[in-house]
């Protein structure tokens, strides 16, 4: 098994670093790079949908993109203790009828010693918004990493 560093137990640089690390790999809205920061028996809760295996998540991330089209993701690191970290996200994206969304959550993450995540909790919710209103447009800029986002 090849290890997926960084690797627990977290610092907060560490942390901080795996928390970009994934808001990165999900802005490429490639399924099965995503799926290879997972643990080959993931256990994921994702709103009221569970997950379980790297061919769940592919299939769960695929069905996802193609719902959530312009989808743009920022993560913040809120805590970690040794092989857990807690963020908080949002994303915004644009549905088939051309409404946009920006979708507010908290993530629960368990990491296994070689640092793939072996659990993934996410409560999500969703508002409504215009398009005038979108402030994610794709991957963070350089200049905005390690920056926190508004609540609202």
């Amino acid at each position: 098994m090849n290890d997926r560093p960084p690797l627990p137990p977290f610092t907060r640089e560490t942390a901080a670093r795996k928390v970009q690390a994934a808001e990165d790999a999900w802005n490429t809205r490639d399924p099965h790079k995503v799926s290879l920061a997972y643990s080959p028996d993931s256990v994921w809760r994702n709103r009221d949908t569970f997950v379980t295996g790297r061919a769940e998540i592919v299939a769960f991330l695929t069905a996802k993109w193609e719902r959530e089209r312009e989808y743009a993701l920022r993560k913040d690191l809120w805590a970690f203790d040794g092989n857990r970290i807690a963020v908080r996200f949002q994303y915004e994206c644009r549905d088939a009828d051309g409404q946009c969304w920006r979708s507010y959550g908290n993530e629960l993450w368990e990491f296994d010693e070689h640092g793939l995540m072996t659990r993934r909790e996410a409560s999500i919710n969703d508002v409504a918004i215009q398009d005038a209103q979108r402030r994610i447009r794709g991957p963070r800029p350089e200049t905005e990493r390690g920056l926190s986002f508004p609540v609202a």
